[in-house]
């Protein structure tokens, strides 16, 4: 067992360490994985499903429309966590949240894989009801393991979100290339399996958490064994800091002022799933032959094998640790790491066999999931090392990378007419664009996640996280609805128009944000 100056809660298993932290986070990493897989590869296919054509088995939605349904959606999916965190704050506990939420979100899947009208409602009320049981609760009992160690949580929920990014990876990748080649309902289908093992490796490990995220009643009934060693601990547990309502309500203005930025942020990032889609599908060229064709496959191909093998070295290092006591749940996640392996080798051979291979519109989305598993451990390193800035600096430079991945589209696009429905510009200014993108979110998102649990009182951490999921979901609704004027301002513009909208914004937001950085800072009263 590693040893480290820092104290984690939970089991004395959780102690044991992978990569500086607790073993418990990579339980919640690949949960947390599992569901990200399937709520991006949902979102993959929404909007290409929508204004796909009948005889292609799709709606024939208008941009508008499918634009408008995706927001809503997208909206709502972060909305729900309030009530989720105040469920699990009152009653549930965050464990059987966490769970219960993936079940609901099973069922969701499944619902949409019948290829009704009533099924992909049904299938999105799901979705939207188990995500606001899921998402809050798996956070706060992160925030639950690291209370006493504060120090390392930006670290944390930075290698929690490269598990985020790698369920999106996966999620975007195969449901995207399953829905588009083999039929829509195929890919919604998938998402479901893979949420179904999540909630199973996750049900089967929970143990390892000791009494972090039970229920006021359940929590008596825990093993007897995990008892004894939090009292034989007693004396190493701190007591939470007691603040001022002074303090306290100053700190509540400076997540208020990073929630309203955040919006601005998701406004413009979310139209990954929307107009980005719609250029990708449109106006890109996507047809490949000859040079350019064997470039992409080796290229597809490396993009990628090698994140699934640095993901299943993760799985293989979390298996030395807990495969003896949690059997079953290193059991459902092997299988479902053997299953994905499999879809992932036939997709690749089916690619090398095409003469002419045609990039899914849905495979840029996996850009921005890559770059953070490329990204994400740098990143990590560089906020615990003395190059470390303020929140609100961090917020700025995220704003300001995103403008100028949009600047990058704007500039690639400055080619294609006023009013033009389709165009066959080069792929490459969509991946420098999320590249922008990527390192921006890096810059903020997760950031976003620590500073909250670090600023608001630990009994009220469920409902906060689901206060911040409102902004993101404002953001996302904006997103849609200023996504969905696509058509027409390019037809009163220009495309090039129409990206420079979300080049301007952004950097301006980050601008302000950064010159508040000293007042902030004062707010916070010693966060760091």
């Amino acid at each position: 067992m590693s040893t480290t100056k820092f104290r984690f809660e939970g089991s004395e298993m959780n102690r044991h360490l992978l990569m500086g932290h607790p073993s418990g986070l990579f339980i919640l990493f690949f949960t947390e994985m599992w569901e990200r897989f399937s709520y991006y590869g949902m979102r993959a296919l929404l909007v290409l499903f929508l204004t796909s054509s009948l005889v292609d088995g799709g709606w024939a939605w208008s941009r508008e429309e499918a634009l408008g349904l995706y927001g809503t959606y997208t909206m709502l999916v972060y909305f729900t966590p309030i009530i989720g965190g105040l469920l699990a704050d009152k009653l549930l506990g965050y464990r059987w949240a966490v769970a219960l939420g993936a079940l609901i979100m099973t069922l969701g899947h499944a619902s949409m894989a019948l290829d009704t009208p009533w099924g992909l409602y049904a299938g999105i009320a799901f979705l939207v009801a188990g995500n606001g049981l899921f998402k809050p609760n798996i956070t706060s009992i992160i925030n639950g393991v690291y209370k006493n160690a504060q120090e390392k949580k930006d670290g944390a929920f930075t290698i929690f979100y490269m598990g985020v990014n790698a369920g999106a990876f996966l999620g975007i990748m195969l449901c995207g290339y399953v829905g588009e080649t083999q039929g829509w309902h195929w890919g919604f289908g998938l998402a479901g399996i893979f949420m179904f093992f999540g909630m199973l490796q996750f049900w089967f490990a929970q143990g390892i958490f000791g009494n972090i995220g039970l229920g006021p009643k359940a929590a008596v009934k825990f093993d007897i064994s995990d008892a004894i060693e939090e009292i034989g601990n007693e004396d190493e547990v701190d007591i939470q800091e007691e603040v001022s309502p002074s303090v306290q309500f100053d700190r509540y203005i400076v997540v208020g002022v990073l929630a309203l930025f955040t919006i601005f942020f998701w406004a413009c990032f979310e139209q990954a799933g929307g107009s980005m889609t719609i250029f990708a599908a449109d106006y890109t060229n996507r047809v490949l032959e000859g040079a350019a064709a064997n470039t992409f496959r080796i290229a597809n191909t490396l993009l990628t094998i090698v994140p699934l093998i640095i993901i299943t070295y993760v799985l293989f290092k979390l298996f030395k640790i807990t495969f003896r006591k949690y059997f079953a749940s290193n059991l459902f996640l092997g299988t479902s790491f053997a299953i994905i392996w499999c879809v992932v080798v036939w997709m690749l051979m089916k690619q090398w066999d095409a003469d002419k291979p045609e990039i899914p519109a849905s495979w840029f989305g996996i850009l921005n999931s890559f770059f953070i598993i490329a990204f994400a451990p740098l990143v990590a390193k560089i906020w615990e090392s003395k190059y470390n800035p303020s929140a609100p600096v961090k917020f700025g430079i995220g704003l300001v990378l995103l403008g100028l991945g949009f600047g990058i589209l704007a500039y690639g696009s400055a080619g294609i007419p006023q009013g033009a429905e389709t165009a066959s510009v080069s792929i490459i200014w969509l991946i420098l664009a999320y590249l922008f993108h990527t390192l921006g979110e890096l810059s903020l998102s997760p950031v976003g996640l620590s500073y909250v649990s670090k600023l608001v009182p630990a009994k009220v951490i469920g409902m906060m996280f689901g206060l911040w999921y409102i902004a993101v979901g404002l953001g996302n609704k904006a997103a849609g609805a200023v996504g969905g004027q696509i058509d027409a301002i390019v037809e009163s513009h220009s495309m090039s128009y129409f990206f420079m909208i979300f080049t301007l914004v952004p950097i301006g937001a980050g601008l302000l944000l950064m010159a508040l950085n000293p007042i902030l800072k004062k707010l916070m009263h010693g966060i760091k």
